[in-house]
């Protein structure tokens, strides 16, 4: 079982390390950890995010379904405040603030970015804790 100390690693494409490094650290706010010629890592909300230069494994157009990655808070109000500054940064939105589920257990809300290679990143709050996993 994961422990608080353990963090989930993940690896997404992107094709160019300037423009990925000022989304997510200039837009988001994510911790840039390492950059190498031919990739950065991130604190991405206290997992790491590795965007390796891989301009050939780029989606031509953002598509939700089937791949994208993201974060579900446990506090509304840290969820309204990165939701808040996508807004007042800027950030593309795929999908804005959206509820859905409403009236059953699975109930949440969520909105959809778009980084510079196209990858979706997905951040949302379920009314009940229990439903994040």
């Amino acid at each position: 079982m994961r422990n608080e100390r353990d963090v989930f690693h993940l690896a997404i494409p992107v094709r160019d390390l300037d423009e990925t490094q000022a989304f997510y650290v200039g837009k988001l706010g994510c911790k840039l950890a390492r950059r190498y010629h031919d990739r950065i890592t991130l604190d991405f909300f206290g997992d790491q995010v590795v965007c390796h230069l891989a301009p050939e494994g780029v989606a031509k157009e953002p598509e939700f379904y089937p791949r994208h990655f993201g974060v579900s808070f446990l506090d509304r109000r840290a969820f309204d405040a990165v939701y808040r500054l996508a807004k007042q940064r800027d950030v593309p939105m795929l999908v804005d603030l959206t509820p859905r589920f409403q009236n059953t257990c699975e109930a949440h809300v969520f909105f959809g970015l778009v980084d510079p290679s196209n990858n979706v990143i997905e951040f949302k709050h379920y009314d009940d804790p229990r439903m994040m996993y």
